[in-house]
């Protein structure tokens, strides 16, 4: 198996995801800082392996590069324990990664960003309050499924499970308060 390649920035959710699963996986990769407070994803060399400019990409060859989290976290699971092999439970698992991308990460992820990451809470205050019930909202959608739920997808650990938390275990930099939200917690 070829070592993979990870451009990544610590501080980024959507990185931990493709950490995560490399981890649980036993992939040996080579993790390649970039640091986006530095605009170092806006330089040209960057962005022939993501045109976005965005963290993080993975090179699984030569000038092969993958790019958005949740591609990814689909790329290397398929095939594993992390990615069903029925289309019903894939399906469902891309239905929590859909949610996390737009549900869940614009309104939990951009206050963690501004407030642990940027440090200007004061700065964004009103940007950060506007997100505040969409997030948690997608904290109650999550908490519902939990409750009667062990995992996201047919009460199994999968990659649905790993976008998700990624995301979540740090809300509380972005302010949420997740006291109220015990199956998530478990």
């Amino acid at each position: 198996m070829k070592m993979i390649k990870l451009y990544d920035f610590l501080p980024s959710g959507n990185g931990y995801k493709v950490r995560l699963c490399l981890t649980q996986l036993g992939r040996e990769f080579e993790r390649i800082e970039v640091n986006i407070l530095k605009g170092e994803s806006r330089r040209v060399e960057f962005l022939l392996k993501n045109p976005n400019g965005r963290i993080p990409v993975i090179e699984v060859d030569p000038d092969f590069f993958l790019f958005e989290s949740n591609a990814i976290l689909i790329y290397l699971s398929q095939g594993t324990n992390l990615y069903p092999d029925s289309s019903w439970e894939q399906a469902q698992v891309l239905q929590w990664m859909f949610f996390e991308q737009y549900s869940h990460e614009p309104y939990i992820a951009t206050p963690r960003y501004g407030i642990s990451i940027l440090g200007k809470e004061q700065e964004y205050q009103e940007a950060i309050t506007q997100k505040r019930q969409g997030g948690y909202a997608a904290l109650e959608v999550m908490e519902n499924h939990l409750r009667i739920h062990d995992f996201f997808v047919e009460n199994r650990y999968t990659v649905a499970d790993i976008a998700l938390f990624a995301y979540t275990h740090v809300a509380p930099e972005g302010g949420y308060d997740l006291s109220g939200f015990g199956a998530i917690q478990n």
